[in-house]
């Protein structure tokens, strides 16, 4: 292997030839040898744009020149292109700041830069104004931010709209309820969907809220929050090109001691995430319940038959999407209880559980955007409901009796459906074996579309 010798402030050391990074990248390759995961490709883009908008604010500031800011922004477009992408080769289980990373992005963009003729230093010019402290705590809520923005909530929108294309599709089909597994009153089918529906809209408006707080930046805040070697105002000018630069609203925290130790903006977003992962688990359970059989189960449901789902039974299909999401939503979960402890290690000026934060946070939300695309085109969109067996299975409830209770009271109610039960009748021929109500009456009371 070609290579070439890079230093750092502890000596020289050797890098491949053909690479971009520098002597501390190279370093922690060779110390850090711990398990696979890298750092995930959207922090990456982030440091890409938050680079580009910190070498805009030097050049005003006075603290590089426009071609020092304009190659530095070059490199940070090819980077986020993904031209580069081999180039960040680094594991999560690093130092909890984040540092080597940054430096990763540093020497990378100083790399380019030399490759263009400008000559740059990856900590004088690439990392002027900054801190790993303050750079990577902005790069982890800018790469939350985007994929919040940019993946999760278009995916859950695009589920609701799936099940409220449903909720229309059958507007008068009345099917039985159920709670505790057992039978319960009727209710229509549009209005079990709608809330399928809302179970994915209510934790986008979570989403959102979160949003708000995730733009809030430590840039600026430099090695310990009070922004030394930072020239003034420079947070807001950062900030200001990274509005152009994402089309977020991003703004400066104003307590950069908070901002560099806490991540309770990252947890209040998770904690959102969470919360759609939850009530995905539901809504997929739902559906493979009722969608069970063909014909020993609840079989109310048809849902898409994408593969076979056994290599012993012939002919056998599984609820695969379903189990996809719930997979998927299990592992948020777990995501979430990593990052409520990581946060909960704010040590003094500094939290260093940073990279493991970053790499949880984005599994859930490419988890998230994934699975719900794929449940969205694979499930829901081509469920259909079997009228004929949740019109048997309504007729053949015992909790029609609920509407009786105005009328005989609630325990003759109950009496009549245990009779129907034991005895194998139907609720009708118990009511009427009874003396509480003619057949008429009976026909006259239950009536299924006056209970929903």
């Amino acid at each position: 292997m070609n290579i070439r010798m890079e230093h750092d402030t502890m000596g020289e050391i050797a890098v491949p030839a053909d690479r971009c990074w520098g002597a501390q990248t190279q370093r922690s390759l060779e110390n850090f040898k711990i398990s696979g995961e890298r750092q995930p490709q959207e922090i990456i883009t982030a440091f890409a744009y938050l680079k580009e908008a910190c070498a805009i604010a030097n050049a005003r500031k006075g603290k590089l020149t426009e071609q020092q800011a304009h190659a530095i922004a070059a490199a940070c477009r090819e980077i986020r292109a993904g031209k580069w992408d081999g180039e960040f080769p680094l594991v999560v289980w690093q130092t909890g700041s984040g540092t080597q990373t940054n430096m990763n992005v540093n020497e990378v963009i100083a790399h380019l830069a030399a490759s263009q003729g400008v000559p740059l230093h990856p900590n004088d010019h690439v990392n002027a104004s900054q801190s790993s402290n303050d750079t990577y705590p902005s790069a982890l809520h800018i790469a939350a931010a985007l994929s919040v923005a940019n993946q999760v909530l278009p995916a859950a929108e695009r589920l609701a709209a799936a099940f409220a294309r449903l909720e229309a599709a059958y507007p008068d089909l009345i099917r039985i309820g159920r709670t505790h597994l057992q039978d319960a009153t009727p209710l229509r089918f549009s209005q079990e969907v709608s809330g399928w529906r809302e179970l994915t809209a209510a934790p986008c408006r979570m989403l959102r809220a979160a949003l708000e707080e995730l733009c809030r930046l430590a840039i600026g805040g430099t090695a310990v929050g009070t922004g030394l070697n930072a020239p003034a105002d420079y947070d807001g000018a950062v900030c200001k090109e990274l509005r152009t630069l994402t089309g977020l609203d991003f703004q400066p925290d104003k307590n950069k001691f908070h901002a560099l130790t806490s991540k309770d903006a990252l947890v209040f977003a998770h904690g959102a995430m969470k919360a759609l992962a939850a009530n995905l688990m539901k809504i997929a359970n739902d559906i493979r319940w009722q969608a069970s059989g063909p014909r020993c189960g609840m079989g109310e449901l048809h849902i898409p038959e994408n593969e076979p789902g056994s290599s012993i039974m012939p002919g056998k299909v599984n609820p695969t999407q379903c189990e996809a999401v719930t997979m998927a939503a299990v592992q948020v979960m777990g995501n979430d209880a990593a990052i409520g402890f990581a946060a909960s290690q704010g040590n003094f000026q500094l939290n260093v559980f940073l990279p493991v934060s970053a790499y949880n946070f984005q599994q859930s939300a490419r988890l998230l955007a994934d699975a719900m695309e794929s449940f969205r085109t694979h499930c829901v969109e081509g469920i259909t409901p079997d009228v004929e067996r949740m019109e048997e299975n309504l007729q053949n409830s015992l909790m029609l009796v609920t509407c009786l209770t105005p009328k005989i009271g609630y325990e003759k109610a109950a009496e009549c459906a245990k009779k129907a039960l034991h005895e194998g009748t139907t609720l009708k021929e118990a009511v009427v074996s009874m003396g509480l109500l003619t057949e008429k009456e009976f026909e006259e009371t239950v009536r299924p579309e006056k209970m929903v």
